[in-house]
């Protein structure tokens, strides 16, 4: 490998970890192995309660970050129904509950394809989009409200994997392209159906030709790292 020149590393990024300090703790990792700096850049931000393929880029292949970003990904979610979070996942607490006795398989149906081809789609306010050169999180930590423009994104398929009528939890599969927030695509999917949802899974399962299964382990990369030859 010659981290110069540039190596693609892509990560299963576990949970709970942001993208930036998954990326610090690889490329110190490489740093040591290769016995200088290595510069390092990931194309497209997992949030932190977020799995899946994270794809790492060395030294001159950060400049294919913006073009890595296009590429079409794959996510698999499950989403609570009935129920919200300022966050639309897990990171915050419940902030209201919504009726469910009217929700089927094939509302659900309806609501989910209503998603499909070009949308608008509002980012979440718990997000890394900038307001005049701030972080939209930063100004929701501090207790302010923001409001953020509705964003032209492309979704390819929305697949039901599951239903749970008892649970009112829904298990989905989405294709779609750059700048799509699963969290806000559950948010709105809530209210097609008249009442609320949130995220309580999602793993990124594909980044263009990567599947998960081509990963490496992010708890194992330093043994990955070790069978590694490396050039100057």
């Amino acid at each position: 490998m010659n981290f110069k020149e540039g190596v693609l590393i892509p990560i299963d990024k576990p949970y709970g970890l942001t993208s930036f300090k998954a990326l610090a703790h690889i490329r110190y990792l490489c740093t040591q192995a290769n016995g200088s700096k290595v510069k390092m850049g990931h194309a497209g931000t997992l949030d932190p309660l977020a799995t899946g393929v994270l794809i790492l880029v060395t030294g001159k292949m950060t400049k294919q970050i913006e073009t890595l970003q296009t590429h079409t990904k794959e996510y698999t979610a499950t989403l609570q129904l009935g129920a919200t979070t300022d966050s639309y996942d897990m990171e915050h607490e419940v902030n209201a509950t919504y009726p469910t006795e009217h929700i089927t398989r094939e509302r659900l149906l309806e609501a989910i394809n209503q998603f499909i081809g070009d949308i608008d789609q509002v980012p979440p306010t718990y997000s890394a989009v900038k307001v005049n050169g701030e972080r939209a999180f930063n100004y929701r930590r501090n207790g302010e409200d923001v409001k953020l423009k509705p964003k032209h994104i492309h979704i390819d398929d929305i697949e039901l994997t599951d239903f749970d009528p008892e649970k009112m939890q829904a298990s989905i599969r989405v294709v779609c392209g750059k700048g799509t927030y699963i969290r806000a695509l559950a948010r709105d999917i809530g209210r097609a159906l008249d009442s609320g949802a949130y995220l309580t899974a999602l793993r990124r399962t594909r980044v263009g030709d990567i599947r998960v299964e081509d990963c490496i382990n992010y708890d194992h990369f330093e043994e990955w790292l070790n069978k590694q030859k490396f050039l100057e």
